[in-house]
């Protein structure tokens, strides 16, 4: 089936089986493999990627259900000048080691960013009537939680997150 997609900015269209996965289609397609593939059941988050804003599971859907969608990816956070905010603040914090899971957690931390500034709650938010003036770090592990980082980088994730969120909220 032909499938149009615009990922990090630029149009693809594909031909892919009508099985394939929005993950199988980023990595074997368009050829960007910072997205990745864990577990392919939705419980770790390497295959964390944003799409029409909202962050997603990729190896749990199907290409052809994001027709003519905006994906973003690991990849497409920077522009060519420069790195995001998030990007850089998990450099200043150290908040990665081996990096596996370093494109999904920047995914996700970027949707969380802009989840919060537009007031959505979580399962830890204490009055979900109103967003609190600031993220807290319970906030932001709840938040976190689809994706695991197998090295521990979780305090300085934190830290990088909440830097980004206090500057932008």
């Amino acid at each position: 089936m032909p499938v149009k997609l615009t990922i990090n900015g630029h149009a693809y269209e594909m031909q892919l089986e009508a099985r394939t996965t929005l993950l199988d289609a980023l990595r074997e397609y368009a050829s960007l493999t910072g997205t990745k593939k864990g577990c392919d059941r939705g419980q770790c988050g390497p295959c964390t990627v944003i799409a029409n804003g909202r962050r997603i599971n990729s190896c749990l859907t199907l290409a052809v259900m994001h027709e003519g969608e905006s994906i973003m990816t690991g990849e497409g956070l920077a522009n060519a000048q420069a790195l995001s905010l998030i990007q850089k603040a998990f450099i200043d914090h150290d908040a990665f080691q081996c990096g596996f899971c370093t494109p999904d957690q920047l995914c996700s931390a970027t949707a969380l960013i802009d989840e919060f500034c537009a007031g959505d709650a979580s399962a830890v938010t204490a009055d979900v009537r109103y967003r609190p003036p600031q993220l807290s770090d319970d906030e932001i592990r709840e938040r976190m939680s689809g994706n695991i980082c197998r090295c521990g980088a979780y305090p300085n994730i934190v830290a990088a997150v909440k830097t980004v969120a206090i500057n932008k909220a």
